[in-house]
């Protein structure tokens, strides 16, 4: 029986949902973005420089002459495939890595000066001993980018792996429960902030290393067009890519990082 047959047996009425409240914070983003936007354009108006500070409008014009010519969506495929390969190869060593070293005293106290060294490693100087021993080809590009990534990731994941409530293992050994229910109903969801962190800072560095990488030593992507705008002093094509590669990553965050974060927590609530 439904709730309003039910109501309607014993003569009450029938309850209904609650009504959604209008929250005043919800257009607080987009009007900070619009602020952001306007206050670019007022300055672009006031400096009246458009080739060393376009506005907006010609951002735009920029971004629509890109997509039209053919070069913005492949030079940003070539990025982001040069992300995803580094993303994946830093975050899987790092996570390796950070676990190995927050459930062992022996190796967090060996890898530790490890950790430092690389943490405080330029990242440029890591990308020009690439070129040189690897040679000027995506192995190198990649490599470079993932190497100066694995420390972040694996300092962050590490203090995930000491943070581990050992009773929980403790009670999971009492009742001899299966490694696999252990690692999936105790390791992960402890872990998972952590992994969640080490991912988000990780795109957001990786990405700008690939850029410096392209710019340096490779003949297409992104960084490589901003490089060749910057030769002809073309300010709007930068902040075109820039900008472009920027809503990208936005998009990343919004519709795989967030709907993931929210999935993770649900064991909180």
């Amino acid at each position: 029986m439904s709730a309003t047959e039910l109501a309607a047996a014993t003569g009450t009425a029938a309850p209904t949902a609650p009504a959604r409240r209008w929250e005043p914070r919800r257009v607080l983003a987009p009007l900070s973005l619009a602020l952001l936007v306007g206050l670019w354009a007022a300055t672009a108006w006031l400096l009246d420089a458009p080739r060393l500070f376009p506005g907006p409008v010609a951002v735009l014009e920029a971004v629509g002459r890109e997509l039209r010519a053919g070069e913005l969506l492949v030079h940003l495929g070539w990025t982001l495939g040069r992300v995803a390969a580094s993303f994946f190869l830093a975050m899987s060593i790092g996570v390796a890595i950070g676990i190995a070293m927050g459930r062992s005293g022996l190796l967090d106290d060996l890898g530790r000066p490890w950790l430092l060294f690389f943490l405080n490693l330029p990242a440029l100087v890591t990308i020009v001993l690439c070129y040189i021993w690897i040679g000027l080809g995506e192995v190198a590009a990649v490599a470079a980018v993932a190497i100066n990534k694995i420390p972040n990731v694996a300092v962050t994941v590490r203090e995930g792996a000491k943070a581990l409530d050992k009773s929980l293992f403790e009670m999971a050994r009492a009742f001899d429960v299966p490694r696999w229910r252990v690692l999936e109903h105790i390791v992960l969801p402890q872990l998972a902030p952590y992994f969640l962190a080490a991912a988000r800072s990780g795109l957001a560095l990786v990405w700008k290393i690939v850029l410096v990488v392209e710019l340096l030593g490779r003949p297409n992507g992104v960084g490589f067009q901003i490089h060749s705008a910057f030769q002809l002093f073309d300010v709007a094509t930068v902040l075109a890519y820039a900008l472009a590669f920027m809503a990208v990553v936005q998009l990343i965050e919004w519709g795989g990082f967030q709907p993931l974060a929210r999935r993770l927590d649900r064991w909180r609530r």
